[in-house]
Order: C-alpha cells, then sequence, then structure tokens
C-alpha cells in the first residue's frame, strides 16, 4: 500500500506537523508500506502534489488550518483517497472551539465560558473586568498553544487581543482557571491511559512547555475512582457528541475535582514526544503498532462512510 504521509501546510502549526511527520515516516513499517512523505507549502498546490504522488491512503500529520478544519479531508473524499482521523464534519467542528464550547454546553459537558469576539472592533475591556482577570486569550482556532497569553490584568489586555486576532478572525476570552491539566487521549471510542500535565517554568501548559525538552512532566496518572468516572464520561461525551472517528485527544482541566473540558483535538501531535503515542505506549501499544492501527481503523470508518453514501 502506497502511503503518502502528509505535513506541513500553511497554518501556524506548521513546524510541529513537520516533526509529526518525519516521526511518522521514520517509524511506519516498510514490510507493509511504500511512504510517501508529501510536504505542503501551498494551499494551491495541494491537490496536484496528492495526485501526482498516487498514494492509496493519506496518513495525516498536517495541524491547524488548511489540515485539522476539514478542508484537506473534503479534498481527498473528492479524489476518493481514504484518509486518518475524523471527517469533515467532526474535524469543522473541533477546530472552532466556540462551536464546540456551544456544543459541549448543551449537552451538559462542562467547559470554560466567557466572551467571543469576531474581531478587535469587539475590543470591550468592561467585559473583561466583568468576567474577572486573570483570563486567557486565545484564537478561535488553531491549536498547540500558538496565540494563547494568559492575561493577568487591564494593561495586557490589548497587546494579547491583538495577536490572538493577527492568528484567527474570532477570539474567545475565558476565565484562568487552577487546577491539574489532564489528556485523555481516545482510540476507536475506548479511552486510552490518562496523562497528567505539569509545567515546569511556565504557569500554564503553553507552547513552550509542549515543546521544548524538559518544559512539562507529563506522566500517566491515577485518579481517585469517582473522579475518572466523571473524567471518562466528560471525554467520552466529547468524543461521541463532536462526531469524532478513529482517534483524538480531550483536554480537560480538574477544577474543584470536576473535569472541565479545554478542547478536543482531532489530530493529535504525534511527535516523539506528544501525549497520544507516550498514552498508547503505556497501554501496550508501541509507535509503528498504533500507526498501523491508525490506518486500519481509518480504512475501515472510511469504507463505511463512503458505502453508506453510495448507497
Amino acid at each position: 500500500m502506497r502511503i503518502g504521509v502528509i505535513m506541513g501546510g500553511i497554518s501556524s502549526e506548521r513546524e510541529v506537523s513537520v516533526q509529526t511527520g518525519t516521526e511518522m515516516i521514520n517509524q511506519l513499517d516498510r514490510s507493509q508500506y511504500e511512504v510517501i512523505p508529501i510536504l505542503i507549502e501551498k494551499r494551491t498546490d495541494f491537490l496536484t502534489q496528492v495526485q501526482q504522488a498516487g498514494i492509496d491512503f493519506a496518513l495525516l500529520a498536517l495541524h491547524g488550518q488548511f489540515g485539522e478544519d476539514g478542508t484537506v479531508q473534503g479534498a481527498l473524499e473528492t479524489l476518493g483517497i481514504p484518509y486518518t482521523g475524523s471527517g469533515v464534519l467532526a474535524s469543522s467542528l473541533c477546530m472552532n472551539k466556540h462551536m464546540t464550547k456551544m456544543l459541549l454546553k448543551t449537552a451538559g459537558v462542562q467547559t470554560p465560558m466567557g466572551l467571543y469576539w469576531q474581531g478587535i472592533d469587539d475590543y470591550d475591556p468592561q467585559a473583561v473586568v466583568q468576567l474577572g482577570y486573570p483570563v486567557i486569550v486565545k484564537p478561535n482556532s488553531g491549536g498547540s498553544s500558538i496565540g494563547i497569553q494568559l492575561v493577568k490584568e487591564e494593561k495586557e489586555l490589548l497587546p494579547a487581543v491583538q495577536k490572538a486576532c493577527s492568528m484567527s478572525e474570532a477570539i474567545l476570552i475565558e476565565p484562568h482557571l487552577k487546577g491539574a491539566e489532564i489528556t485523555c487521549p481516545i482510540l476507536d471510542g475506548e479511552l486510552l491511559p490518562i496523562i497528567g500535565i505539569r509545567s515546569m517554568h511556565s504557569e500554564w501548559f503553553d507552547y513552550h512547555a509542549k515543546y521544548e525538552a524538559g518544559g512539562a512532566e507529563e506522566k500517566v496518572i491515577s485518579l481517585p475512582p469517582t473522579i475518572e468516572q466523571r473524567v471518562r464520561e466528560a471525554a467520552l461525551a466529547s468524543y461521541r457528541l463532536l462526531h469524532c472517528k478513529v482517534y483524538a485527544r480531550v483536554d480537560i482541566i480538574l477544577y474543584q475535582d470536576e473535569p472541565i473540558v479545554l478542547e478536543v483535538n482531532t489530530l493529535p501531535g504525534m511527535t516523539a514526544n506528544s501525549l497520544l503515542p507516550k498514552s498508547a505506549a503505556a497501554a501496550g501499544i508501541p509507535y509503528t503498532q498504533l500507526l498501523d492501527r491508525l490506518i486500519a481503523l481509518s480504512l475501515h470508518e472510511r469504507m463505511k462512510e463512503w458505502g453508506a453514501f453510495k448507497e
């Protein structure tokens, strides 16, 4: 099978995507697959690059806009090329943090609620005062904590808003909840071992904590049974509600022992240091075997979806 590892792209997460793609290429079993690296530089080149590669299956290493938002998934469906992970709908929903929160709230899943501004014209510092400092300012789309800032007082607000607005058409401003940060990787609808996260040099799990060596302590943890059950229910409810398929990672903060869902990642990082591979390894699934499962599960999911569509 000719596997195209699609990486790079045009989003702010391009660097992380290349790291993910490189790790996938190194770990794929060459006895099963012919591996074709596909490095995306421009949106307009995507279809041509994929068609010229002549691949049978797309292993997506993309993150952020034009990769995790359903655009690439839709293009691949048009070409009839199966791909890893969630479909167009889930990808689009989860990339839009505001829409994700609205759906979670409607379903009774706890998630931070704050302000939603559709650009700098909505700037209203008094509304943030009413929300209460400190706050987290974040782009409505994107990931890897890029563009997300902790704002402790009003004088820091405008620069943070301007930066977030430069990266996304809309932004979110949420209360900064203090609590244990955890992440819940899900594979084929089953929760993998929960990982606890502690930033070593930052007040929260920012980009540097995520990707710099020694930036964070990340390890499988055991929670008290009642809390673990609530975490499990919140993570799986989010996964199902947003129509995620094959795999995802649900980020949660334990605030006063209650799980608060921060976001759902449909194409979580798969670098050597990423959280999902660490969790899978703790469940006895080494990286190469994890890739095999993602490919097999995704092929089954695409055939099921496309077969139903044809009928």
